[in-house]
């Protein structure tokens, strides 16, 4: 999501850096860039004309033109910028009381899936959770919210044949009704078309009309363009809606109209989908956003992953042997394994900042298929041999290689990064201790400043 807009903008930054002066030719110059990239991403031309004059006001505003650091200045007022751009309420709503949602959208965009990672999303935070599908049209589609609903562990309505939207509709409310309801969320999945049409808004308003929902929430395909801002123009036209949930946003996509879709319906971007699984379904927060498209990383999404994945038990015995000079392939295959628990190498190569470009550059050496490869050839090892890597040589390596379907040269390049990881973590030990680490660096000159 955003990667192509992220390296246009980086290019941009990269071309003021060192600077000491900038000139308003190289404002207008920088301005000119910033203008191509987010219509390269899909950014609607009258929003990028706002966007190109906000930027241009605040940097006369702040005088850079006279100033220092003319690239910081610069990355800094574009950011500030694209957060204020895509905040509002951004916040999920939180079910302190009996709600109801409805999915709206066009068929393909990923509803029916995201209906079940929503219900995965209130499962997690311990609310009751019923699931609902009013599609009658699409082959199968309410069995296969079922399914969803099974591997959210939530409950589901019932199906009967031959039932008319409408019908159903009426069913969830006379049996949820607020004071009686025995779920706290309940999620309705309704039907899409392949385009905007009349006979899909009509059902749609009736629906509305019957259920009182909530919140109504519009899926769009990242990966569908300028085309998605006239879909969530008819959508909101017509019904309303109150959020945004971005699909398919871990693929190729330029995904720069939902900028243009919250300046459009000013309805707030809440969830991202990044993925195929039940829990691949994130908040949406505007500043970490921002962050990435800038290539700033996010440190915060990477900490949250990290905890989320990670037992505060585990963190500290990592620590500890990282302190402690003692590290073997058993530690690092353990470390592998806990780096896969948090998602794609190259996702969170990407929350790391600086890193958005290197990841691109790395696809080939640092991908999840690499990552598995090398616990492949850990797992062909012996505990013995990942306890004394010493002990193995050219026999060893060729029968590891065999059993972990790769080459021998795959086995050595393992070894020699287990050997660098080892390096690193004897200098570390020198310190004693990461309190002890952390008093020298304050104690260092210039750390103040």
């Amino acid at each position: 999501m955003f990667d192509n807009l992220t390296r246009r903008l980086s290019t941009t930054f990269a071309k003021l850096a060192g600077r000491t002066h900038l000139t308003a030719d190289m404002l207008d110059d920088a301005l000119s860039e910033i203008r191509i990239a987010l219509l390269e991403a899909d950014v609607a031309l009258s929003v990028v004309k706002k966007i190109i004059a906000d930027i241009k006001e605040k940097a006369i505003g702040q005088k850079i033109i006279d100033g220092t650091k003319p690239a910081e200045t610069v990355a800094k007022i574009v950011y500030d910028e694209l957060v204020n751009l895509l905040s509002s309420d951004n916040r999920p709503p939180t079910p302190d009381h009996h709600r109801v949602i409805m999915l709206v959208g066009l068929q393909g965009t990923g509803k029916t899936t995201t209906a079940g990672k929503l219900a995965a999303y209130y499962k997690k935070q311990g609310r009751t959770v019923m699931l609902a599908s009013t599609d009658i049209y699409r082959p199968s589609a309410r069995e296969q919210l079922e399914m969803l609903a099974q591997q959210a562990g939530v409950d589901s309505l019932p199906i009967i044949a031959d039932e008319k939207p409408t019908d159903t509709a009426k069913r969830i409310i006379t049996g949820h009704r607020p004071r009686t309801a025995s779920h706290d969320v309940i999620i309705i999945d309704t039907a899409g078309r392949l385009q905007i049409d009349e006979p899909l808004m009509t059902e749609l308003r009736d629906l509305k009309k019957l259920l009182t929902p909530t919140e109504i929430l519009l899926t769009v395909d990242a990966m569908a363009g300028q085309e998605s801002l006239n879909v969530a123009r008819e959508f909101n036209n017509v019904l309303g809606v109150t959020g945004l949930v971005m699909t398919r946003s871990d693929g190729d996509a330029r995904s720069g109209a939902v900028l243009s879709m919250k300046m459009e319906t000013g309805a707030p971007v809440l969830f991202v989908g990044v993925g195929e699984k039940i829990g691949d379904l994130e908040q949406f927060h505007p500043d970490r956003v921002a962050s990435q498209i800038l290539g700033m990383g996010d440190v915060v999404s990477l900490v949250e992953k990290a905890q989320e994945h990670i037992s505060e038990r585990d963190a500290e015995d990592t620590m500890k042997k990282m302190f402690s000079g003692e590290f073997t392939l058993n530690d690092m295959m353990h470390q592998i394994r806990q780096i896969k628990k948090m998602g794609s190498i190259g996702g969170l190569m990407k929350l790391l900042p600086g890193m958005g470009q290197m990841a691109d550059a790395l696809k080939d050496k640092a991908t999840d298929g690499a990552i598995n490869r090398q616990l492949a050839i850990l797992s062909s090892m012996t505990d013995g041999e990942r306890r004394r890597p010493e002990i193995i040589f050219a026999a060893r390596k060729s029968r590891i290689a065999a059993g972990s379907g790769t080459t021998v040269k795959d086995v050595e390049q393992l070894l020699k990064n287990y050997e660098k990881m080892r390096a690193g973590m004897k200098q570390l030990s020198s310190f004693g201790s990461p309190d002890k680490l952390m008093e020298m660096m304050k104690s260092a000159p210039g750390a103040d400043n």
